[in-house]
This record gives structure tokens, C-alpha cells and sequence, in this order.
């Protein structure tokens, strides 16, 4: 049998991953709850994942969903036994250019940067691609102010 899936969420009490996935044979939707067992505030998120997506009874179901997305499921999850509301919890997945990652636990700024990885990836120009251009060269526009710093500036004892 083949099942695709079509949206994929949480329930926070009890703790399950809900799919609403498509049955290929009968073409009608269904949901499925998979509940996730032993999992606390304290589990590795990824492992969690990757245990409930091999898990025999849903791995046919977990087909179409990517690793990524069942560790964002878990994420939420632990999230809200540590107390968090869902907006906290989305918040920390999504990535703010004027966030300090310097203030970041190591866990959270991992996510962040795994996220960076990601979109890297996906926006990456290689040279199989057909709009690659090996030497890109971009003229600024000179009309605007320009801002300055201090290390920009010459320093008067001769310098590098």
C-alpha cells in the first residue's frame, strides 16, 4: 500500500504525531494518530523522531515526511513540557536576523543553525545549475550615504 501525506501536526495531551494522509487505493483521507511513548522534556528530539518514523507500524505513513519535520514535530512537543506556549516554541524554529545567537543554549542555537545549513543549501548557485554566473560583479550605488566606522578609518601611528 502507498499513502501519501498530506498535513502533519501534534497533540499535546497525550503526546502524538497526527498525519492526515491520502490512501492511494481509495483515494479518500484519513488521519492517523501515532502516539509518542517515553518521550520527556529531557529526549533527544532527533533520535525520538527517527525511532517514531522507523517504528514498523508507521513507517509506510512517515513515507513523504521528511526527517526535518518529525524533529520539528518533537521539538514542539518537548517544548511544551518545558512550559512553553506554541508561539515560544515556533519562534525558536524561525530565524530572526536580529537575534543575538550568541545568547542562544547550545541545543536551540544548533536548530538555528542547522535552519542556516538548510536555506544555504536551497539557495546555493552551483555550476550545473542554468542561471550559474562564475565572476559576478555588482555595481553599488554611489548616490547614497555612505556609513562609516571606526576601524574604517586610516590610523594616524602607521598602521597595517
Amino acid at each position: 500500500m502507498t499513502y501519501t501525506a498530506k498535513k502533519c501536526g501534534v497533540r499535546f495531551t497525550p503526546p502524538a504525531i497526527v498525519l492526515i494522509y491520502e490512501d492511494a487505493v481509495t483515494q479518500k483521507a484519513r488521519k492517523r494518530i501515532m502516539p509518542v511513548r517515553s518521550f520527556s522534556k529531557f529526549s533527544d528530539c532527533s533520535k525520538a523522531a527517527e525511532r517514531l518514523k522507523n517504528n514498523v507500524r508507521h513507517s509506510a505513513y512517515l513515507q513523504d515526511v521528511s526527517m526535518r519535520q518529525m524533529e520539528r514535530l518533537h521539538v514542539i512537543l518537548r517544548d511544551r513540557l518545558l512550559g512553553r506556549t506554541l508561539e515560544q516554541s515556533l519562534a525558536s524554529l524561525r530565524l530572526d536576523p536580529n537575534e543575538d545567537l550568541n545568547k542562544l543554549g547550545d541545543e536551540e542555537l544548533s536548530r538555528k543553525k542547522a535552519r542556516m545549513d538548510q536555506l544555504f543549501e536551497q539557495n546555493r548557485k552551483k555550476k550545473d545549475d542554468p542561471d550559474f554566473v562564475y565572476d559576478v560583479q555588482v555595481d553599488f550605488p554611489q548616490d547614497e550615504r555612505l556609513e562609516t566606522c571606526s576601524w574604517d578609518e586610516e590610523e594616524s601611528d602607521g598602521g597595517f
